[in-house]
Order: structure tokens, then sequence, then C-alpha cells
């Protein structure tokens, strides 16, 4: 192992992406994850289509790099395996509904009780306290329940969720940033402690910007499409071949963008004088400009705003941004090989560190394809671990 976080040993309990997402932003890093999972079933997301080599390609990006040890941890012998891991454990990522390990007698308490050092993350829909905390969670619901879908669309349209699983994802990250903050301050305390957080929380957290604004003066925030809350122009233009965004925020990008746009009048206009001004008065604003932006194809207006010194960029699909001389030039694209689906591809790590580099994307684990290694690093020897793998409480994938 390598990468900053070498030597961090990481348990995960985890299904579908909240909680490998975090094991996986922790493995880039280049901690050792080691995804525990049920023998035959595995992370749920296995199974979840497109499937290419046997298992989903959204499982294999949101665990590249760990370690599978398909272990049954609702029997006694897979639970007593499963504490000895503990005690060569550095934190415990799980996302199972509030009370699930304590009904399998693996409480956090109890687990920091017999590894004082041990950080748990507990990611759950609701948290592990609180009215709602009983509740089953998703990324949708989240999204529902935290204001983002009240304020995701255009205005008067239908609730629109963000295009990503936002919620879960930032989960994964405050979930990864907690557990380096507890691994920071055990280094001092030398001893672990319980993180709590929720997929509707983190989502709340979110709308910082927008939760101000409804303290500051009451007013309840809506959907605006592409537009800023704040300033205009910004948003998205209609152009001859698709869409380009480009937002004009300051008075030299103001003069630049109406230069650009050959709309040198409006500059001049007092109705428009102040960002104010043109925030109230930006669908008038936007049907000029998008009238002129209509005329030719994005790659002329980009040129023209970039000349102009207007912050701009096109709507890109997914092929469209994956194959740009930047994204390549940058490295977000890995290759690397899967025992079954052969050579594949992932977005990379966007972390750039001068000194101790993250890891490359290398491909998901096998169901149970580190179980005898795993066991061998807790010392069970090689005639327990046969025993165990006959009686059903491991699973060994081979490639």
């Amino acid at each position: 192992m390598s990468g900053p976080l070498a030597g961090l040993r990481v348990l995960e309990l985890t299904n579908f992406i909240a909680g490998p997402f975090c094991g996986c932003l922790l493995s880039d890093l280049g901690a050792d994850v080691i995804k525990v999972e049920i023998p035959g079933v595995g992370d749920h997301a296995r199974v979840q289509p497109p499937i290419v080599g046997g298992d989903g390609v959204g499982f294999m990006a949101l665990n590249r790099g760990k370690r599978s040890l398909a272990l049954n941890i609702k029997r006694d012998a897979g639970r007593e395996v499963f504490l000895r891991l503990v005690d060569s454990g550095d934190a415990l990522i799980e996302n199972m509904r509030p009370g699930t390990l304590a009904d399998l007698g693996l409480a956090p308490d109890a687990l920091m009780a017999r590894n004082p050092g041990l950080i748990v993350c507990s990611l759950s829909g609701f948290g592990q306290t609180g009215p709602w905390s009983e509740r089953a969670g998703l990324d949708l619901i989240a999204q529902a329940m935290s204001g983002i879908m009240s304020i995701t669309g255009e205005p008067g349209g239908a609730p629109v969720k963000c295009g990503v699983p936002v919620a879960d994802q930032v989960s994964a990250l405050y979930g990864a940033l907690s557990i380096t903050a507890a691994a920071h301050e055990r280094a001092r305390s030398r001893r672990g402690q319980h993180i709590d957080l929720s997929l509707f929380e983190c989502a709340l957290s979110l709308g910082v910007w927008e939760t101000a604004a409804y303290f500051g003066t009451g007013i309840v925030p809506g959907p605006i499409g592409s537009a800023h809350r704040a300033a205009a122009p910004y948003q998205a233009f209609r152009c001859a071949d698709g869409y380009i965004t480009f937002g004009a925020v300051t008075p030299a990008s103001w003069h630049g963008a109406c230069v650009a746009l050959g709309l040198e009048h409006l500059e001049h206009d007092p109705g428009y004088a102040t960002i104010a001004d043109r925030k109230l008065r930006e669908i008038e604003l936007a049907s000029q400009i998008e009238d002129v932006t209509v005329q030719r194809p994005r790659a002329y207006w980009q040129g023209r705003l970039e000349m102009a010194g207007v912050p701009c960029g096109p709507i890109l699909r997914y092929d469209e941004t994956l194959a740009t001389d930047h994204t390549v030039a940058r490295e977000m694209v890995g290759e690397f090989t899967h025992p079954r689906a052969g050579s594949m591809r992932a977005v990379a790590s966007p972390v750039k560190m001068g000194r101790t580099a993250v890891r490359r994307p290398s491909a998901a684990p096998l169901l149970g394809e580190h179980s005898r290694e795993i066991l061998q690093e807790i010392r069970i020897g090689d005639e327990e671990i046969a025993r165990l793998i006959d009686i059903g409480i491991v699973q060994e994938g081979r490639p």
C-alpha cells in the first residue's frame, strides 16, 4: 500500500453507494479497506445493471482497490472471526439501519470497548437518534426531505432530483473527512470514537447558501433552473448546436460579455447598471442574450467569451467530457484489468498531492477474493480456514 493513508486499516460493512464510496475515497488515499460481505450475496450493488464480467459496473467503480472478505457475521463463528478482525482495525464504516449492529452483538460501544482506538463511522438515512432515526433512507428520500428537490428544476415545473446521487456522495465525503479527522485526534488521545452521519443532514448541509438567504430574509427559495440566486447573467444559454454556460458576475466580466455578444448597449442601459439590477431583470436579460447566442455554435461563443475574459463552458455529455484533452492531460481516467471483465476504465481520484500521490484505479475485488489472506493476517490457521469455508461461514472467491 502507498499513499498518505498507508497503514490505516478500514473495515467496511456497507452496500450500494454512500458507505462504499466513503471506503473508496480512503482506499484512493492509500488505506487498506477490507470489505466484509455476505457469502453468496455480497454488496447488493454487485447485481445492479449494467453488469460486466459478473458484477455491476457501479460496484466496480465504488469498490476499486479494496479487498473482499466473504464472512457470515450472523453466525457465532463468523462474529468471532469479525471481532478478531476488529482487533486489527483502525476504523469501521457501516451503513446499516440504526440498531442493526447491536442486534448482531456488534454494537459500536462494544467494539470500541474491545479496541479502544477503533473509529466507527455509521452512515444512515436519518441518524442514530431523533424521531426519524428508524425510517429507511435513500438518496432520493434525502434529496426530497432536505430541500434539494424543492429548488432543483425549472420554475413552475415538477420537482427534480440532482442527476447524480448527491446525498449519498456528500455523506461519503463527510465520512472520509470525519474518519481522517478522528484518526488525527486519536494520535493525541489514543482513543477512537463513534461518528454518526445521516444522508438527510449531509444533504441539508449542502443548502448552506439557500438556508442562509432564508434565515436572513424569510423568503423560501424555489427552483431557478440553471440560474444563480444572486447574480445575472449566470446560467445556460441555447446556441445553434447545444448550450453554453457563462457567468458575468463582476464589472469586468459583465463588460466582456457585452462586448463578446455584440450587446454593448446593455452595458450603458441604466436598467442593468448593477448586478442587483440585472438579477431583477434576469428573464428579460436572458432572452436578449439567447436571441444572439442561438445564431452561432457553442465553440464560436466559447472563443469570443474566453477572449473577453468571461468564465464560460459548453454543456457536455459524459462521452464528450471524458474525451477532452484536459481530462486526459489531468489523468482523470484510469485503466485497470478485472479478472473476469478484462480491461476496464474508471474515473480517477481528483486529488492531486505534490508529495504523497494517491492510488490509481485498480480492480474491485471478486466476492471473497481475499478471504484466505485476510484470515491468515489475523492468525487464523489454514485448517481452521478450511473448516470455516466448509461450514459456510467464509466464502473464498478465486479469479
